[in-house]
């Protein structure tokens, strides 16, 4: 009988679960279910105008803004718009990335660097940022600084709360731990407490930089003689809705760009979390 139950009992040997791999087929089935929508919307769009529900100078059809387009990379540099507004967006996200970084990192590992620090940023993160055009245009004229330091000042305040409250909810046991072993100073925050940071940094960061697409909008209002701001002023003097909605599009193909840059750092950072939420 016990010989019985005993034999009942045994599990038998444990057989190690296969990890769940995201296969071409399936990725290239998740980008499709992803696109159904946008195209579903441009169709709407084609036929609401072919069939002239919607007037062409209020919404151009797409065939139209193609034709933009075209005439937009060939008479007035395109490419080049972009790549100016894009590099306000990079030079002014990255400063304040960093900043909001190094300040989060300081505020939440320090008793010293909070009472210092969150409570003037708390206080600043709540005056909107179009608030300070005026000023900026005053202290610093009307060159590149004002944009950049707008952009700037803008993505520091989600990257500093992101980490701040990233290092906070780092176990402090963890880090006892690691004191033990001989790990301190900057070698302790660069091994142990950003390490375990790092969903809530990346999650900052993925907010600063479409924070930083929609400062760019912002930013190029301030006498703006290049980047695609420049082509949306001239838009709006001369009533020309089709480049108003390039301008547009672009901004969104930037936030979406932004989007999959952080997303494949987390794939590259950690690893471990692909497929977290597959269901």
């Amino acid at each position: 009988m016990s010989a019985t139950f005993a034999a009942a009992a045994d599990p038998g040997p444990l057989v190690q679960p296969l990890a769940r791999s995201e296969t071409a087929s399936s990725s290239r089935f998740s980008f499709a279910r992803r696109a159904i929508g946008p195209l579903l919307l441009v169709a709407a769009w084609a036929a609401s105008t072919s069939a002239g529900l919607i007037d062409p100078s209020v919404l151009p059809s797409p065939a139209a803004l193609g034709t933009t387009i075209v005439q937009l990379w060939t008479e007035q540099s395109l490419l080049h718009q972009i790549g100016v507004s894009l590099t306000r967006a990079v030079v002014g996200g990255a400063f304040g990335v960093t900043l909001g970084l190094v300040l989060g990192t300081s505020a939440g590992l320090f008793r010293l660097g909070e009472e210092l620090l969150d409570s003037l940023l708390q206080m600043l993160r709540t005056v909107p940022f179009l608030a300070l055009v005026p000023l900026f245009i005053v202290w610093f004229g009307i060159d590149e600084t004002p944009k950049l330091l707008l952009i700037a000042l803008a993505t520091m305040f989600p990257m500093y709360l992101n980490t701040y409250a990233g290092v906070r909810n780092v176990d402090r046991k963890v880090i006892e731990a690691a004191r033990t072993f001989g790990l301190d100073g900057p070698r302790l925050i660069r091994e142990v407490v950003l390490p375990l940071a790092l969903p809530s940094i990346l999650t900052g960061l993925r907010y600063a930089l479409g924070v930083s697409v929609l400062v760019l909008i912002a930013a190029e209002q301030i006498n703006a003689s290049a980047g695609l701001g420049n082509l949306l002023n001239t838009a709006q003097l001369y009533q020309q809705v089709d480049v108003i909605l390039i301008c547009i599009a672009i901004y969104a193909m930037l936030g979406i760009g932004a989007d999959l840059i952080v997303r494949t750092l987390e794939r590259l950072l950690m690893p471990w979390r692909t497929g977290v939420a597959a269901r």
